[in-house]
């Protein structure tokens, strides 16, 4: 038995010398993962990694970073999109002013300006007159279509302190994101200033209109900042889009063809 005793405390002192002197151990929760491992030999010798195992261990590292970042930035956009919505309510600290902000959500609201570009177009007499509102209400109603369908992938629900009062609302508007009165004021006010000749005065007050439109979203507390800024953002992008697919007499004969008559 003591012999027994003595080899077992010696196997023990040898494995105790050889962590020692080896390289540190390493709890399972703790321990680098073959893959990150092989990578940072392959920083240090300057090898190629293109034969590598692939880095989804690496990125299991440190899982929540990109949920955290999204949890962060949310909790800001919140924030301060109740902190913005001054006008949300009438006993709210700019209550007084809503009345104001509905007259300007109603300017950028779809139905008014489907309608306006529909009767222009209808009244219209000039063949150029007729081009260029034929585009506007192209533009506006691939604009209805693909703010429907963002809304309705993302479903992000409206502030919990909008009052839903809002002017003529359909299925989708119960979702927030991305706010279809800021892309819509975006798109109307590029292609404005792109395609009707205005004197300086008159192109920033369509500039500030697509601003205000924007804003008074926030301060109405329909939506969160970043519905206003990606609906801005989307807007503007969306212009291009109608440009590159611009309707002309030689590209759609028929369709002209149809409100000539």
């Amino acid at each position: 038995d003591g012999l027994s005793g003595d080899g077992a405390r010696s196997r023990a002192m040898g494995a105790g010398a050889r962590q020692v002197s080896g390289a540190p151990a390493h709890s399972d929760a703790t321990r680098t993962s073959p893959s990150c491992q092989l990578l940072c030999n392959v920083h240090q010798t300057g090898q190629s990694w293109h034969s590598q195992p692939p880095l989804e261990d690496c990125m299991r590292l440190n899982p929540s970073f990109a949920g955290i970042a999204l949890r962060s930035l949310l909790a800001v956009d919140l924030w301060a999109s109740k902190r913005l919505g001054v006008c949300a309510a009438e006993g709210s600290a700019w209550g007084g002013a809503r009345p104001l902000m509905k007259v300007v959500e109603v300017s950028g609201h779809g139905l008014p300006w489907l309608l306006g570009t529909a009767y222009g177009l209808c009244q219209s007499d000039s063949a150029a007159t007729r081009e260029v509102l034929l585009n506007l209400l192209f533009a506006l109603l691939l604009d209805l279509v693909l703010v429907a369908v963002v809304k309705g992938l993302v479903k992000r629900r409206r502030p919990t302190h909008n009052k839903m009062d809002m002017f003529v609302t359909i299925s989708v508007d119960k979702y927030s994101f991305p706010s279809g009165h800021a892309t819509r004021a975006a798109l109307v006010c590029r292609f404005v200033l792109h395609h009707l000749v205005l004197a300086v005065p008159l192109r920033v007050l369509v500039v500030l209109w697509a601003l205000i439109v924007g804003i008074s979203r926030v301060m109405l507390g329909r939506h969160n900042v970043t519905d206003v800024l990606f609906g801005l953002f989307l807007g503007y992008a969306l212009y291009s889009v109608v440009e590159y697919c611009w309707l002309s007499p030689l590209s759609a004969p028929a369709l002209f063809a149809l409100w000539s008559s």
